[in-house]
């Protein structure tokens, strides 16, 4: 239809944009019902098409997953619907409400085959059996050995059930006694139990069952049978009352597009902390993969992850976790890139590297100076100078093609003190790229900025040649490109403040007047502004503040805005 070829249209070219992706399948949708295996198989083809792209896009989207496979098990086989569970379990292996929805259609399609469903069962518990939510799982598990009787079975479930700080644990534990006091007892004894009764000693028995409530059962076997399970439970819950109010403040267990508040962000990081402290690696781990799925769109908790597990030596979980974030879920955020770049030259995979910051230059943040400079600085430590300036010189030109750059400045600050570093013999160079700055942007306030304290760091002042460019800038008034009056008169300060420090008594009288003539006359007599004077003598630090800002500053200001301009919604 036309909608959905506009649809199609905005997704190619914003593959993010979730809300049109999920008119996009509504609009797939329509024709699902009326379709068949035989018939309309053009149709059929855009609707796994539509499914299968959005959900490369957006793999954690559990609910879509179980959409798609209700589709197929109207329109194919169910051997084609499991196929479709088995890419979403691989998805989104740590969602509990998926590994549900597999069970439940295995459980109705093959009853045939109950050690099928039971592997199943256990693939999917091994994964999330211990997530604090996990009882729908561990429900239809047992639902599934109570339709077979198998009560061994279920014994067996409730004794590992109550090892796990699950948040239905007390009701597991009272359904294990309702089960205990209702069933024959050697329906429900496995082999552990009659070991463990041969080497029970009589005056243990006798003790334990004088300490029973009056609400205990009679028979001392089911006594000792529940009491064994009871043990278990207690220390479960020690555990639970460790880790409730972490478990408790997770709002949103799951992914969405929408931002989580702060406070689940912050209880994510409480909590991790809290685990790392205990020690427990199993525990570590299945806590920071539950994480990325609520937290999957921010590249701070995958770095965590990453970094964890690198730092206990777990390399192959380290690489999962930054393949996964760096081609998934946070594909399009420069952080996430910019820390694999460094995480590959801390391998030595130089290569890799490169590879990533090249990405970042050309795909993910062109003209991100916090890129450029990193980037530079990495060919730099390859010994790679040549290659370093041209990073530098080839964003300048990209730059000052532009109508309007905001980073043009910043950048040529900072190239000028790259190559004040690993050009220390040519300062002439520098010089040269200032000079082309201050050609470019003569009314720039950082670059002025900039020129009085490379000025401060140079053997040798040339005061003529600063007091030039200065006293063109702060009497520029009344062009266009001007600098603000407030502008000028910072400016004009800080020279004061230079020459104090640098220049002759003449010198600064002769600056001094010219801020007078410039600022000071001009004001009302009951101007409430500071005098221009006391502001020029102020702390003497002010000039290497200023000066160190425009110089070194710029990955506040500037990254600020320009990750703002990159990040998009996952």
């Amino acid at each position: 239809s036309n909608e959905e070829e506009r649809l199609w249209g905005i997704v190619n070219a914003n593959p993010a944009d979730f809300n049109s992706w999920t008119q996009l399948i509504q609009e797939t949708e329509k024709l699902v019902p009326f379709v068949s295996s035989f018939l309309f198989q053009d149709d059929i083809v855009k609707f796994r098409q539509c499914y299968d792209t959005f959900l490369a896009e957006f793999p954690l989207c559990y609910g879509y997953w179980k959409k798609y496979a209700d589709h197929e098990n109207r329109l194919a086989t169910p051997e084609k619907t499991i196929e479709v569970y088995e890419r979403a379990v691989k998805a989104v292996t740590h969602s509990v409400d998926i590994w549900v929805h597999y069970c439940s259609f295995v459980s109705a399609a093959k009853p045939e085959d109950p050690e099928a469903l039971r592997r199943l069962f256990e693939r999917g518990l091994s994964h999330v059996g211990t997530d604090y939510l996990a009882h729908q799982l561990w429900d239809k598990y047992i639902d599934f050995e109570y339709s077979h009787s198998n009560w061994v079975g279920i014994t067996q479930l409730y004794t590992r059930i109550l090892q796990i700080a699950l948040q239905a644990l007390d009701r597991y534990f009272s359904h294990f006694k309702e089960l205990a006091n209702n069933r024959p007892i050697a329906e429900l004894k496995g082999p552990e139990d009659s070991a463990e009764a041969d080497n029970t000693v009589p005056e243990q028995i006798d003790k334990a069952g004088a300490d029973e409530t009056a609400e205990a059962p009679k028979d001392p076997e089911v006594e000792r049978f529940i009491r064994r399970r009871e043990e278990l439970y207690k220390s479960t819950k020690e555990w639970d009352a460790k880790i409730r109010e972490y478990e408790t403040a997770i709002r949103r267990p799951y992914f969405h597009v929408k931002p989580l508040d702060d406070l689940q962000l912050l209880n994510w990081h409480r909590y991790l902390d809290f685990l790392e402290k205990e020690g427990d690696f199993d525990k570590i781990v299945k806590a920071y993969e539950r994480c990325v799925i609520a937290c999957a769109n921010y590249p701070e908790y995958w770095i965590r992850y990453i970094h964890t597990m690198e730092a206990k030596s777990r390399s192959e979980i380290a690489d999962d976790a930054l393949d996964r974030a760096l081609h998934i879920f946070v594909k399009r955020r420069p952080e996430i890139h910019i820390y694999a770049a460094r995480f590959k030259e801390r391998r030595g995979d130089a290569a890799g590297a490169r590879k990533e910051y090249s990405v970042l230059s050309s795909e993910i943040a062109p003209g991100l100076l916090e890129v450029i400079s990193k980037h530079a600085n990495f060919e730099k430590r390859q010994g790679n100078i040549d290659g370093a300036c041209a990073i530098y010189e080839s964003a300048l030109e990209v730059e000052k093609a532009k109508e309007e750059s905001r980073v043009l400045s910043f950048l040529y600050i900072q190239y000028i003190r790259f190559l004040s570093e690993v050009r220390t013999s040519d300062a002439f160079l520098s010089d040269s790229i200032l000079a082309l700055a201050l050609e470019k942007l003569p009314n720039s306030k950082v670059i002025l900025e900039a020129a009085i304290h490379f000025e401060t760091l140079s053997p040798e002042k040339d005061i003529p040649k600063l007091e030039a460019i200065i006293e063109r800038a702060i009497l520029s008034s009344g062009s266009d490109a001007a600098l603000q009056s407030s502008d000028r008169e910072e400016i004009s300060s800080l020279f004061l403040e230079f020459l104090d420090s640098y220049g002759t008594v003449e010198d600064c009288k002769r600056a001094e007047l010219r801020h007078r003539q410039a600022f000071l006359y001009s004001r009302s007599s009951d101007s409430k502004k500071r005098s221009s004077l006391d502001s020029a003598v102020s702390d003497r630090s002010k000039l290497v503040k200023t000066g160190s800002n425009a110089v070194a500053g710029y990955t506040n200001g500037q990254a600020q805005w320009s990750y703002q301009n990159w990040q998009q919604p996952q």
